[in-house]
C-alpha cells in the first residue's frame, strides 16, 4: 500500500490524523524530561556560589556555567544532522525515534545518580538521544499530511503545543522538586517523564502506518525517486532553506538567553518574594519555575496565533513562512526592552545586590518572546517539511535543529559577554540587533520567496514551476 493511500485512510480526531496526537504526547513527555532537566542545569552547576549550597553542584562561575550551557545545548541540536542522515540513509524516521527515545531514557536515568561520571555520561546520552529523536519526530508530523494540505501548519501548531505543555510541566514540576528535595531527585523525575513518552510511542505505532518508514528499502514505492539527483527546483528550495537557517540562528541566539543569562539574572537580581505563600514552595518562587512561563503562554496562545495567521492568509495577505519568521524575530526582540528596564531597577553595592528588579518585567519579556516564538518556530518546522526533497527530509530537519544548536551557542557567548559589558547593554543590544535583522529579512522577502517555487501553495492552487515535484514536499 502506498504512503498516499495510508494518508487517505487515516482516522481523524478534531480534523487531524490520530497519529498527530500520538506524536503530540510522545514529544510532550520528551520535552518534559529535557526542559525539566534544563531548568535546573545552570542552577545546579553554579549552586554553591549563587545559592549558598555547599553540598551539591559544582560551584562554577557564571561565565563557566553559561559557556558550558551554550556548548551543551549546541551539541544537543547539532547531533540532529547525523540523526537525520542515518534515518534517511539506513533506518527511517520511525526507528530513529525509537532509538533516540531509548538513549534518552538511559541518559536521564543516569543523571539521577549523584556522581560526576554519571552527570557527564547522562548528558552525553541525552545529546545522542535528542539527535535521533528530535528531527525525525518533527519530519513524521509533516509526513502525516499530503502535499498542499492546508492543515499542515495548524498540525504543527498543535504539535508545538505538545512540546510546550511538556516544557511547562517539566520546568514547573522538576524545578519545584529540585528546590525541595535536591537536584538529583529533579533529574530522576525528568527521566520518569521520558520513560512515559517511550511507552506511549511503542503503543501508538499502529496509528503511524506508512509514516516515517525507510524510503530506501527494496519494498518502498519511493526507492527509485531516492536515487535521482536533485533538479533545479529542489536545489533552489534547498538554498532558501539554508538561508532561512540564518534567521533561526539569530532567533534562538537571542531567545535562549532564557535558560542561561535570564535564568541566572532571575536567581540573582529578581525579587521573587510574594506577599502570600504557594503550596510546596512557600512565598519565594524558585528561579527555575520562571522558565515555565514561556511554555504556559504557548499553551494559552498557541491556537489563537495559529488561527490568526490562518485567517490572515485566507484574506489574501502576506502569510509566507519567511514573513512570519521575520515578524517573530522582531516581536521577540521587543521582549528584551523589558529586560533592559528590569536591569535599570537593580542597585549594586560592589558585588552585592542591594535592590532587585520586579518580577513583572520578566513576565512581560517572556510574553513577547512567546508571541515571537509562535510566529517563527512551528512555522519553520512546517516550512522544512514543505520544501525538503524526500531523500533529504530528515537530514534537512536535522540541519534546522543544528541551526537551533548554533543559536544556543551564540546565546551562551552573548551571555558570557554580560559579565563585562553589563546586562543593560546586552539586553538592549539584543533588542536593537534583532529588530534590525527582522526588518532586513522583510526587505528581501520577495527574492527569497521566489526560490521556494510555490512550495507553500495550498491544495487547489496552481504554480507552474512546482508541477511534477509533489514528493519533494513530503
Amino acid at each position: 500500500m502506498s504512503n498516499t493511500t495510508h494518508l487517505d485512510n487515516q482516522k481523524q480526531i478534531f480534523g487531524h490524523p490520530i497519529g498527530l496526537y500520538v506524536l503530540f504526547f510522545v514529544e510532550m513527555w520528551e520535552r518534559f524530561s529535557y526542559y525539566g532537566m534544563r531548568a535546573i542545569l545552570t542552577l545546579f552547576l553554579a549552586a554553591p556560589i549563587i545559592m549558598g549550597d555547599p553540598q551539591s553542584g559544582y560551584g562554577w562561575s557564571n561565565a563557566e556555567t553559561l559557556s558550558f550551557y551554550g556548548t551543551y545545548t549546541m551539541f544537543v541540536y547539532l547531533t540532529s544532522i547525523p540523526g537525520g542522515w542515518i534515518a534517511d540513509k539506513f533506518i527511517g524516521q520511525k526507528k530513529a525515534v525509537m532509538l533516540g527515545g531509548l538513549l534518552l531514557c538511559i541518559g536521564h536515568g543516569i543523571l539521577a545518580v549523584n556522581a560526576q561520571w554519571a552527570f557527564f555520561t547522562g548528558l552525553t546520552l541525552i545529546v545522542l538521544g535528542v539527535g535521533f529523536l528530535k528531527p525525525n519526530i518533527s519530519t513524521m508530523v509533516g509526513g502525516l499530511y499530503k502535499k498542499g494540505d492546508d492543515r499542515r501548519d495548524r498540525g504543527f501548531y498543535i504539535f508545538y503545543i505538545g512540546i510546550n505543555l511538556g516544557a511547562f510541566l517539566g520546568a514547573l514540576i522538576v524545578g519545584a522538586v529540585a528546590a525541595k528535595w535536591g537536584w538529583h531527585y529533579g533529574f530522576g523525575l525528568a527521566g520518569i517523564g521520558m520513560a512515559l513518552g517511550q511507552i506511549m510511542y511503542m503503543f501508538g505505532l499502529k496509528h503511524l502506518t506508512g509514516v516515517g518508514d525507510f524510503m530506501g528499502s527494496k519494498d518502498s514505492p519511493d526507492k527509485e525517486l531516492m536515487k535521482k539527483p536533485l533538479n533545479k527546483v529542489e536545489k533552489d528550495r534547498m538554498l532558501v532553506m539554508f538561508l532561512s537557517f540564518l534567521i533561526i540562528i539569530v532567533f534562538w541566539g537571542a531567545f535562549e538567553q532564557a535558560g542561561g543569562l535570564m535564568s541566572l539574572y532571575t536567581e540573582q537580581k529578581t525579587n521573587r518574594v510574594l506577599s502570600f505563600s504557594l503550596p510546596f514552595i512557600g512565598n519565594e518562587v524558585p528561579a527555575a519555575i520562571f522558565q515555565s512561563i514561556n511554555a504556559f503562554f504557548i499553551i494559552i496562545l498557541g491556537t489563537a496565533i495559529g488561527g490568526f495567521w490562518y485567517r490572515w492568509g485566507k484574506k489574501g495577505k502576506e502569510s509566507s513562512s519567511l514573513f512570519k519568521m521575520a515578524i517573530g524575530v522582531i516581536i521577540m526582540a521587543f521582549g528584551f526592552f523589558f529586560m533592559s528596564k528590569a536591569s535599570t531597577e537593580v542597585v549594586m553595592d560592589g558585588e552585592s545586590v542591594v535592590e532587585k528588579s520586579a518580577m513583572i518585567w520578566l513576565v512581560l519579556a517572556y510574553l513577547f518572546h512567546t508571541i515571537g516564538e509562535l510566529c517563527a518556530s512551528p512555522v519553520a518546522l512546517s516550512f522544512i517539511t514543505k520544501l525538503a526533497p524526500l531523500k533529504y527530509a530528515s537530514f534537512m530537519m536535522g540541519a534546522y535543529f543544528a541551526a537551533t544548536g548554533l543559536g544556543n551557542k551564540v546565546a551562551g557567548f552573548v551571555g558570557e559577554m554580560s559579565e563585562g559589558a553589563g546586562e543593560f547593554q546586552v539586553f538592549t543590544g539584543i533588542a536593537i540587533f534583532c529588530t534590525l535583522f527582522g526588518i532586513l529579512i522583510l526587505a528581501i522577502l520577495k527574492p527569497l520567496k521566489r526560490l521556494t517555487h510555490g512550495a507553500e501553495n495550498v491544495q487547489g492552487t496552481h504554480h507552474e514551476e512546482a508541477e511534477g515535484f509533489e514528493l519533494a514536499d513530503n
